[in-house]
């Protein structure tokens, strides 16, 4: 079987790769950007897939916005995962609060409240799912 490559020939994984962690209590925003930053670093060094510093700092911001939305406004523990594919990262974050969350629109006095706008702002796309407990959002963002 042949391995697909990208545009300058460098072999790239055939299938997804993901990597998935539970958090409770305080220190989750941290671990998660923590656990963004090995797992981007393992994709470049085991996989081959190159990870840009641009696209580093943004998923970690990422990450940080949506856990700090569950520490914020979601009892229990929540859940991330991180998943390469078709020349992506997504992360999705699950947690336990069944409220939806609004977007606001933009507001330069407004002290606070401007996480979804950044992510939105920074992502290729925002799917946002009700669950049986809770609710998953999946902020996907290019690797170019």
């Amino acid at each position: 079987m042949q391995q697909a490559a990208d545009d300058e020939g460098r072999a790239l994984p055939e299938g997804p790769i993901s990597l998935s962690a539970t958090f409770e209590g305080g220190e989750a925003i941290a671990r998660a950007r923590d656990h963004a930053g090995v797992f981007l670093r393992n994709l470049e060094r085991e996989h081959g897939v190159p990870v840009p510093e641009r696209v580093m700092n943004l998923v970690q911001l990422v990450v940080s916005e949506l856990v700090t939305n569950t520490r914020k406004y979601a009892p229990g523990p929540s859940s991330l995962t991180l998943r390469a594919h078709q020349g992506a990262v997504s992360v999705t974050v699950w947690d336990t609060e069944p409220r939806l969350p609004v977007v606001r629109g933009a507001d330069p006095v407004r002290v606070g409240q401007h996480g979804l706008e950044i992510v939105l702002a920074v992502c290729r796309s925002l799917e946002v799912h009700p669950e049986p407990a809770g609710k998953r959002i999946t902020a996907t963002i290019d690797l170019v």
